[in-house]
């Protein structure tokens, strides 16, 4: 309310100042609302006596005729004939001298040019800035939003699947709720968290969680509010920034991507941006320089622990890194219930049986499932959130969006659904393959089709034998092509790439090559100028690599061909499958693969595509991953 009284009256003196302005170079008005006419008239009325009263002042001659109306006109120079001419015909006349402008009205006619000159660029800095709160001087003040007890409601309930994260920060909590109970036997808490993580696995969430536990204020801002194009403003901001927190110790002050101002002095070309290293010298020094700041704690985020100064890192300013990676099949359980609280959930949704069929999801990727899941419901009209609403949101999520719309020729579709039999046959024939959980020719995002496998369990490492029988299942779908259809298409360019890339780092860096040893012939940590891996081998050497690349390749190739010989039958019964319902689950392809026919589908089909068009053929290049 202030702020807006403030400004409206800034506008009000504006107009005022405006207004004397226009007054005082209005020239009708000091004549008093005379009518101007021309000056060979006044002299025509003057001699044929039509004029009684005539004033002079200055350049400015206002006369009142015998009718009582008043003239106005002007002269460059005092005619002596007008004197005469006016004595003659008996008009009463005066001069006088022109009135004299105001101090205030000469002062403020100067200085009009220069006010108006900072009005506008004060208002061009606000607009840079941002129009921040406290107006258009207030660059060097904190963009820190403060949330306290009252609407900060989050606490370690609310998050989930980082249970080793929260016993690590637990301590804070507790020096913050009483601190003495570590100082008195001279134990000292550390002065800043850093949290390591990749995007989405709650490590906002924890921060604000700290706060909500402990009851104490939470000052949040981003590392991108401290940098703004004028040197030293970044530096104040964050003067300003601790000093706000000072005065409500203890509290937490969360600087969320951490990295967009704490990475490396001097790298880059040209020793890297001035005002960017200022404000992390002056963030150095609060969090660990001349003046103790106990009792408030800084929490940092960041995907980006790697490009992070080391002086930030050292004890005494992040004492800990706390590592929020993605959670496992029982955190994505924990995660999934605590979202599930939120909607109206039907008794045929299993928690443990969703995590299990999520590998490799982060906490907002859950969250987007559940919300997915809700939005599916809520257009078929249901009251309750069912199974099947997960498992098309699971698909959506996975897979992307149906493309319900998109007409494909016949011939296209029975190559795709070859090429997608091809991947799931040789998927469920070998041993040490995941288990395949769907395939569709159902076109979605860029693919054609799709072949889905689902991990049993979270794979920690990556094995040669795995990785072998991938590159097979990534071969079958050109090889079905080959042996069922009689042509190529360039729906195997993805697969082919996958796998090329996946054989040169089996030989390349993980030393699984037998030929080439356990030497590593390719180093993706220690990159060029311009990005890429930097070529640390000869000429001879990598032939020797690529050579060993390509029989890997032709090996794993030959077997996948072999394996959709011996089971022609079966690829055959798929792809049958696949044209008339589009997509199969798990157990129709078990009974495939049993040498039965398929189980009609659960749920009729009522996403099935408008009837082939033969005159077009689809998207063109549309890879079909395994």
């Amino acid at each position: 309310m202030n702020n807006m009284f403030s400004k409206s009256a800034i506008w009000v003196v504006v107009l005022l100042l405006l207004f004397m302005l226009f007054k005082q170079f209005d020239t009708h008005s000091s004549a008093g609302g005379a009518r101007p006419i021309a000056y060979s008239d006044l002299i025509e009325d003057v001699k044929a006596k039509r004029v009684k009263d005539l004033v002079i002042e200055g350049t400015s001659i206002t006369a009142t005729k015998t009718d009582d109306t008043r003239v106005h006109t002007t002269a460059t120079l005092l005619d002596r004939g007008l004197i005469s001419d006016l004595v003659n015909n008996g008009v009463h006349f005066d001069v006088r001298q022109p009135e004299e402008p105001s101090f205030l009205s000469q002062i403020f006619i100067s200085w009009f040019p220069m006010l108006l000159l900072i009005g506008v660029w004060v208002f061009f800095m606000r607009q840079m800035q941002g129009g921040g709160k406290g107006g258009a001087f207030s660059f060097g003040k904190s963009k820190a939003r403060m949330m306290d007890e009252s609407n900060n409601t989050v606490t370690f309930a609310d998050v989930a699947g980082c249970d080793e994260a929260k016993e690590e920060v637990g301590e804070i909590v507790e020096f913050l709720k009483d601190p003495s109970k570590f100082q008195k036997l001279g134990g000292r808490i550390p002065r800043g968290v850093l949290m390591v993580g990749p995007p989405g696995t709650g490590k906002t969430l924890l921060a604000r969680a700290i706060a909500g536990e402990a009851k104490v204020p939470f000052f949040s801002i981003s590392g991108s509010d401290f940098v703004e194009m004028f040197v030293g403003v970044g530096a104040s901001r964050v003067r300003d920034m601790f000093e706000n927190a000072k005065k409500h110790s203890p509290c937490i002050i969360f600087i969320d991507e951490i990295d967009a101002v704490g990475r490396h002095r001097g790298a880059g070309m040209g020793g890297g941006n001035d005002e960017r290293e200022q404000t992390l010298n002056q963030l150095l020094v609060e969090m660990d320089g001349f003046e103790a700041t106990s009792g408030t704690i800084v929490v940092a985020a960041t995907n980006r622990a790697d490009v992070l100064d080391k002086a930030l890192l050292r004890p005494g300013r992040f004492d800990r890194q706390v590592m929020v990676g993605l959670p496992d099949i029982r955190g994505r359980e924990q995660i999934l219930n605590v979202h599930m609280r939120k909607v109206p959930i039907s008794s045929d949704v299993k928690a443990d049986v969703l995590a299990r069929g999520t590998p490799g999801f982060s906490g907002a990727d859950l969250a987007n499932l559940v919300n997915e899941a809700a939005l599916f419901a809520a257009r078929r009209n249901k009251r309750l959130v069912e199974m099947n609403d997960f498992e098309d949101a699971k698909d959506k999520i996975f897979m992307g969006p149906e493309r319900k719309s998109m007409v494909m020729r016949e011939e296209e579709r029975r190559n795709t659904a070859y090429h997608e039999s091809g991947h799931a046959v040789v998927a469920k024939l070998l041993p040490k393959a995941d288990p395949v959980h769907k395939v569709t020719i159902m076109p979605r995002g860029y693919a054609l089709g799709l072949t889905w496998q689902l991990p049993e369990h979270d794979n920690l490492s990556g094995y040669k034998d795995k990785m072998l029988e991938e590159i097979s299942i990534l071969f079958g779908g050109r090889i079905a092509e080959e042996l069922f259809v009689g042509q190529m298409s360039t729906g195997a360019s993805n697969d082919f790439a996958r796998a090329t890339k996946l054989a040169r780092s089996m030989v390349t860096r993980f030393g699984m090559s037998d030929a080439m040893g356990v030497m590593v012939y390719e180093d993706s940590e220690n990159e060029g100028f311009f990005g890429g891996s930097t070529k640390t081998i000869s000429e001879a050497t990598q032939q020797k690599v690529d050579a060993e690349i390509r029989a890997i390749l032709d090996g794993q190739y030959a077997l996948a061909r072999r394996l959709l010989e011996e089971n022609r039958e079966k690829v055959e019964m798929m792809t049958k499958a696949l044209l008339d319902w589009e997509t199969l689950d798990a157990e129709q392809i078990n009974d495939i693969m049993a040498g039965n026919e398929p189980r009609p589908p659960k749920v009729s089909l009522l996403t099935k595509r408008p009837p082939s068009d033969p005159g077009q053929g689809g998207v063109q290049n549309a890879p079909a991953p395994a």
